[in-house]
């Protein structure tokens, strides 16, 4: 793909139709008692700063975040959220009037089968291993993705090998218009670089831009047929 087929990082135009716009972001948690939980280092930055894009070309959003500490956008209504099921709850009811998703959360995998009540004291049977039993979480993309219909749809994945092929297998898999692909360094960064593929192949490529420009670009995602 060309240099000049690749849209700009400086993307700033405003849309010419409102859309209604949720963005996932930030982590979740998975609690195993009430002071230990399994998560991830995902800061929620991209995310945000996908709804921050998003309000700035217009469109209405929501902003659906695990726990992190990042400040609301202007103009972006926020709803916060804890596990992996709290947050599909609130992906259901905010994509059931939307036009538009960015799954930019990540999202936990497997959660804990019991979450105890009490702290969890296995180191004091003498022990030197332990058995923590998990499930699998819901696919949060892949389940509002199912019936879509219309609604434009990006995913995200992070992938640490075989970058490429196992976005398009994600894309495909989870039925999503776009997946955009970048790797554990901008886990926390200010920084991001990212591939965006479609049905079509890659569609956009940005290099070490902030995430705000990272985020202008794939919100002009929502202008392509």
């Amino acid at each position: 793909m060309s240099p000049a087929a690749r849209p700009s990082s400086k993307t700033s135009k405003r849309t010419a139709k409102a859309l209604r716009v949720v963005v996932t972001a930030g982590p979740t948690r998975e609690y195993v008692d009430p002071v230990r939980f399994l998560s991830n280092e995902s800061s929620g930055k991209m995310g945000f700063a996908i709804a921050a894009a998003a309000a700035k070309a217009g469109h209405h959003v929501t902003l659906i975040a695990g726990p992190v500490n990042q400040p609301t956008p202007q103009g972006v209504e926020r709803v916060d959220v804890v596990s992996a099921r709290e947050m599909l709850a609130a992906l259901k009811e905010s994509f059931a009037d939307a036009d538009a998703l960015f799954m930019a959360a990540a999202v936990a995998d497997f959660r804990p089968r019991r979450r105890l009540s009490g702290k969890w004291k296995k180191k004091e049977d003498g022990a030197d291993d332990a058995v923590l039993e998990l499930v699998k979480n819901p696919d949060l993309l892949a389940t509002v993705a199912r019936r879509k219909g219309k609604r434009k749809v990006i995913g995200f994945a992070l992938e640490t090998s075989n970058g490429v092929r196992r976005a398009l297998e994600k894309l495909r898999r989870k039925n999503a218009d776009y997946i955009v692909l970048n790797d554990a360094s901008a886990l926390s960064a200010g920084r991001s670089s990212v591939q965006v593929f479609g049905a079509e192949g890659e569609v956009a490529r940005v290099e070490d831009r902030p995430k705000a420009e990272v985020a202008a670009v794939l919100v002009s995602l929502l202008d392509r047929d």
